[in-house]
């Protein structure tokens, strides 16, 4: 599956649903999509795990999302220069869809490798037709309704109702019928007055033979009678055989017979020989149903044209142009440029397209270079976009930092939390330890205490607000409301007294201790203030009483207030009351704890 598909499917969920949502999306599938190169094939599973994810994610239904990505693909190529490919497929509603299959033919220019669906239209009515889908993909049935729906809003001011009447899987292959109801002005329309003409017309058909020198005729029993001359150069034996036992037919997809032919009479047919041309047959060399378009020899020919029912002769004729890429393809297939029509492009074609195809393939390379290096580009930048983000929600929690993103004010990001708890500790004799040591050693033992002290608030869930010296500052409750706060905090209180047997005071060699002597529960203002590096900070009472308890503190202690204690009475821990009471003055008024 081509980089233009997948692309398209990204494009589509970020639009819908978001950034956030995408990412979300990813995270389902375990893996990142930094975007994908158009020109390059990519595994057929990715849109299933895509799609898959954004389905648990989302909770839309698999068809409801296949129908946004056929939807937005419309919009999606016209950005890329698709526009004009679709504005003149037809006149009309009606004429798009007779065209959908020469619509692949073209884009096989640019997507060689392609595997696209086969289109049938039959029973047209002034309000509509039966559209018969056919696909070697699995899952694409409502990705094709959202493209037709769409191609009828923008480009021929039609609305489209489809109706799925039948469908089934035979031979991995999907075959769809669909009754598609709009308003059908091509109906009916008259002709164009050449029937007088046409009658009183006579044309020989050696010349008319001649004209086309790549042209099939064969009867009702399928057995070819003529050949054209080009034809006749490199395939002389195929004259009176079956022709579905010397072609085979690659589009549409449908099985090779008479009455397949006159039902397809609008589409374009691509036969490609079953031996390959002036060699000698194998087994090894045959082609079989099994194989795809890309993987047959250079020396197997390939036709595209039309095939028309011929009344006067009772027989059909295919009018077909060979396929060559290049001159050397050419050469292979035993062809020259003189066994070509004079009449359309095919000289001009190869003779141009060889002269230019250094050229083309040049550019093409270098594209694919930039390409590849935008994409390595693409990963390296968003690799470092997780990791800015990943330092910024450290220093900001996520909800307030996605709001300070989107433009919201600083000021705006502030909150009351009625219910927090907040911890506040530090290090014994700290004053003392660090004029024992050097300024290192101090930093090195502040981190390995911090670097445990952080671990700990991730475990139990709680908020790291600051660091300043060797105080800690945690809270729980904020920006997280939880009513297990106190909690929360407590048992933390009590995992960063045992910690410290495994931190060693550098100054005395034994193990450090700390006063975990401010834990105060209440009500407290939290947010972003500053613009420049800015902070998540708290205030209120609440802060300041925890704060002074810190000094109050005893070390290897958990020194708790009269409210925390209210806070934690429900659960099974045991709380000493201190020996005297301790007064703090906070905003005229006098706390006891």
């Amino acid at each position: 599956m081509y980089g233009l598909i997948l692309d398209g499917v990204i494009k589509t969920l970020i639009s819908h649903f978001g950034e956030d949502k995408w990412e979300e999306i990813q995270r389902h599938c375990n893996t990142h999509y930094a975007g994908f190169n158009a020109q390059k094939k990519y595994s057929e599973t990715i849109v299933n795990r895509i799609t898959k994810a954004a389905v648990e994610v989302t909770g839309m239904p698999t068809k409801d999302i296949m129908n946004l990505y056929g939807e937005y693909f419309v919009k999606y190529v016209a950005t890329r220069g698709y526009a004009p490919i679709l504005r003149v497929l037809g006149r009309n509603m009606r004429d798009f869809l007779n065209g959908l299959d020469n619509l692949h033919e073209y884009l096989r220019f640019s997507y060689p490798s392609m595997k696209p669906p086969s289109f049938f239209c039959e029973k047209e009515t002034r309000n509509g037709l039966i559209l018969h889908y056919r696909s070697r993909r699995k899952g694409y049935l409502h990705y094709v309704m959202g493209q037709i729906h769409q191609v009828g809003m923008d480009y021929y001011n039609t609305e489209v109702h489809i109706e799925i009447i039948n469908e089934e899987e035979t031979m991995g292959l999907t075959h769809v019928i669909m009754a598609l109801h709009f308003d059908n002005v091509a109906f009916q329309q008259g002709d164009s007055g050449l029937d007088d003409l046409a009658n009183s017309l006579s044309l020989c058909s050696e010349v008319f033979f001649d004209v086309f020198p790549f042209h099939i005729v064969y009867n009702q029993s399928m057995i070819i009678n003529s050949i054209g001359s080009g034809l006749a150069a490199v395939m002389p034996e195929c004259m009176n055989q079956p022709l579905d036992e010397v072609f085979m037919l690659m589009r549409p997809l449908v099985d090779l017979n008479v009455e397949n032919v006159l039902m397809y009479s609008n589409n374009v047919f691509l036969l490609t020989s079953i031996n390959p041309i002036a060699a000698k047959t194998t087994e090894d060399n045959r082609l079989t149903m099994a194989n795809t378009e890309e993987e047959f020899s250079t020396r197997h020919i390939r036709l595209k044209g039309q095939m028309l029912y011929m009344k006067e002769w009772g027989a059909i004729i295919f009018l077909g142009t060979p396929i060559m890429e290049n001159l050397e393809r050419m050469f292979e297939a035993g062809l020259y440029i003189n066994d070509l029509s004079m009449h359309d492009c095919s000289r001009d074609l190869v003779l141009a397209g060889t002269q230019q195809s250094a050229e083309l393939k040049m550019a093409l390379d270098q594209e694919q270079q930039k390409s590849k290096k935008l994409e390595e580009s693409m990963k390296k930048l968003d690799f470092e976009m997780k990791r800015t983000d990943s330092l910024l929600y450290q220093m900001i929690p996520k909800t307030v930092a996605d709001r300070l993103r989107k433009g919201e004010a600083a000021v705006n990001t502030c909150e009351v939390f009625d219910q927090v708890t907040i911890l506040f500790s530090d290090v014994v004799g700290f004053t003392q330890i660090c004029s024992q040591i050097t300024p290192m050693a101090v930093v090195s033992m502040l981190n390995a205490m911090y670097t445990k002290f952080d671990m700990l608030s991730e475990k139990h869930r709680v908020y790291k607000v600051e660091t300043i010296g060797d105080a800690y500052m945690v809270v729980s409750g904020a920006p997280t409301i939880t009513r297990f706060h106190a909690l929360y905090i407590a048992d933390m209180a009590f995992d960063m007294l045992d910690s410290m047997a495994d931190l060693i005071d550098p100054a005395t060699g034994k193990s450090m201790r700390i006063r975990v002597a401010g834990i105060h529960s209440g009500t407290v203002v939290a947010g972003v203030v500053g613009v420049k590096m800015p902070r998540y900070c708290l205030f209120g009472d609440t802060v300041n009483i925890a704060s002074k308890m810190e000094n109050n503190g005893e070390a290897m202690k958990i020194h708790i207030s009269a409210l925390t204690k209210e806070q934690l009475e429900a659960f099974p821990y045991m709380i000493e009351k201190r020996d005297s009471v301790i007064e703090i003055k906070v905003s005229h008024n006098v706390f006891n704890s």
